[in-house]
């Protein structure tokens, strides 16, 4: 690490603590030509995780999007709000286990659906209509005999 005040590449460091809930690491160091100090942090490297959309462009993901969509099928449903952050935060730790840098937007939403299958059948079969583009009773009837068919 480059000295700031100097440009010595040598430093040695003095103090090392978490910060950020331990996202990060603050590091004091100390220069070893001219002996001041400094601070860096380091932190795990973010990789930009692009979204295919259904038309074919592309957006940065967006874990907002993803909560919204999950708080609309929940509405009115014992649902809270801690349970649609888990299950985000596990869709995207799923993804990021994958180590990929695009995913396509019906994968994510089939996570979804395979979460909220767990939590709440009512709040599945909200978001699968809208996610699967139910366009009449007979779809969605079919959907629910597959929910029926898999509780037997």
């Amino acid at each position: 690490m480059k000295c700031p005040y100097c440009n010595f590449s040598q430093s040695k460091v003095i103090d090392s603590r978490p910060t950020d809930e331990g996202s990060s690491i603050r590091r004091r160091r100390e220069c070893e030509s001219c002996k001041k100090r400094f601070t860096t942090y380091e932190k795990v490297e973010d990789i930009t995780l692009m979204v295919i959309k259904k038309d074919g462009n592309r957006e940065r993901f967006d874990r907002s999007k993803i909560i919204n969509g999950i708080i609309k099928s929940c509405e009115k449903r014992p649902v809270s709000i801690d349970v649609i952050e888990n299950i985000v935060t596990d869709i995207e730790n799923s993804i990021n286990r994958s180590m990929v840098r695009e995913i396509d937007s019906n994968k994510i939403g089939e996570l979804v659906m395979e979460k909220l299958k767990e939590i709440d059948e009512v709040a599945y079969v909200r978001f699968a209509s809208v996610y699967r583009h139910f366009k009449d009773i007979n779809t969605f009837l079919q959907e629910l005999e597959k929910i029926l068919n898999e509780k037997r």
